[in-house]
This record gives structure tokens, sequence and C-alpha cells, in this order.
């Protein structure tokens, strides 16, 4: 979790907030829109990408499928990050997508001056 907490708080106003409903399983927000659904020890996560790069990820890569509850169908993608071969910084991009969907543009700009 740690890992992921970290990539994702990196991101500018990314808040982490635990679903209590849910077990606490933590979800990762900016300006109180999800951008990262996580079980409690980060093995398996769901993240927001375009619906042509998520239908991409989900067809060439083995840890990735369409996110349960009709979330796929809309571009939300779990990845299982159970495994020790887990590319962190795939990840580390996947989750950056993500955030840039679901951010304010405001903030992708900042995000973009970063760099």
């Amino acid at each position: 979790m740690a890992r992921l907490e970290a990539l994702a708080l990196a991101l500018p106003e990314t808040e982490r907030v635990n679903i209590e409903q849910w077990g606490d399983h933590p979800t990762f927000r900016v300006r109180g829109k999800v951008f990262i659904f996580s079980d409690t020890d980060a093995t398996s996560i769901s993240v927001k990408l375009p619906k042509d790069e998520a239908a991409a990820v989900v067809a060439t890569r083995e840890f990735a499928e369409p996110a349960g509850y009709g979330m796929g169908r809309h571009g939300w993608v779990a990845l299982n990050l159970g495994s020790d071969g887990v590319d962190w910084a795939e990840v580390a991009e996947l989750v950056e997508t993500s955030y840039r969907l679901i951010a304010p543009k405001r903030l992708v700009a900042q995000l973009d001056s970063r760099a």
C-alpha cells in the first residue's frame, strides 16, 4: 500500500479516503472524485482510462481486466498487483492517466508544469 499511496499522493490535491462500508478499503480522490479504488493491501486496484486505452490494456496485460459493477464499460480497469513482477513504472503511468481524466483542468495544468 505504501508504494501506491506514494504514487497517488504525489499528484496535486489528492487525498486518501477509506470507505467504512467496504471494510475500510481505500480510495484516492481529487476534489472529492475517485480516481483509484483499492483493496486494503493494494494487491488489486481499479483506475479509469480512456475507453480505447482500457480495451488495449485489458487485451495485452495478463494482470488487467474490466472493473466490476459495470464500471468496465466506462473505462475502469482492475489491475492485479499481487505478483512479484509488477511493473511499477507502468502502474504509475496508469494512475496518472486516471488522475488526468478525473481531475479539474487547472490541476492537470499544474501537474504538467512540474515536468
